[in-house]
């Protein structure tokens, strides 16, 4: 694992991306950088930064109902919230205003909701809200747990995004692949670093990542 690199946004300079290259597996794939968003999403100025660039790129005609938080983005959300609100972007909540709601991973790894959330999913226009989408597989799980509740994506916004779309819905993302110009993601049964006897530096997740040593 080498050195981390710090790479700002294009648009917004107090907004940094950390990476950090090594070989990394994550539920879903191995990757040749762990993406490192910590300061992001658990710093206030940071949050706000983010929240207000994600912001400019979401459509003041798009609906929005409750912002689905993946992997701890819920302090972005909540500025988000507040940023589209100001925006004039429209809920058809009775109270007017944006729910916060963060899914939970089943023990088969499957995404769903407590039913205490259940009100404020079924039938609602959802934004989701990551904080980074590589293989798409994660929206692809999000997109099924929606669905039992009849709700509708609107939107989906990431900090950081290999792909441009999922489902055919555009991804809004503040860096992409161009920013990091070499950054792979690989399916585990065919991962190069591993043919080529690269041993794996750590696991990891949204939340962080766990060195083997």
């Amino acid at each position: 694992m080498q050195e981390e690199i710090k790479i700002k946004s294009k648009t917004h300079s107090k907004v940094v991306l950390k990476a950090v290259p090594g070989h990394f597996v994550t539920p879903s794939s191995h990757v040749n950088y762990f993406l490192d968003m910590t300061t992001l999403k658990c710093r206030l100025s940071e949050a706000l930064g983010a929240a207000k660039a994600l912001g400019e790129q979401i459509a003041s005609t798009t609906i929005v109902d409750s912002i689905v938080c993946i992997d701890g983005t819920e302090i972005i959300g909540a500025f988000l919230a507040e940023e589209l609100t100001r925006a004039g972007v429209y809920s058809m909540n009775a109270h007017n205003t944006i729910y916060i709601v963060p899914p939970e991973y089943s023990n088969a790894g499957e995404l769903h909701f407590r039913k205490n959330l259940v009100p404020m999913i079924r039938n609602k226009n959802v934004l989701i809200l990551m904080d980074s989408a590589s293989t798409g597989k994660t929206i692809l799980k999000l997109a099924r747990a929606l669905g039992y509740y009849d709700a509708k994506i609107s939107g989906i916004s990431s900090i950081f995004s290999a792909a441009n779309s999922v489902m055919g819905i555009p991804i809004n993302a503040l860096f992409t692949a161009a920013d990091i110009p070499d950054y792979r993601s690989y399916n585990p049964e065919d991962c190069p670093l591993c043919r080529e006897g690269h041993k794996v530096d750590a696991f990891a997740n949204g939340y962080g990542y766990s060195l083997i040593e």
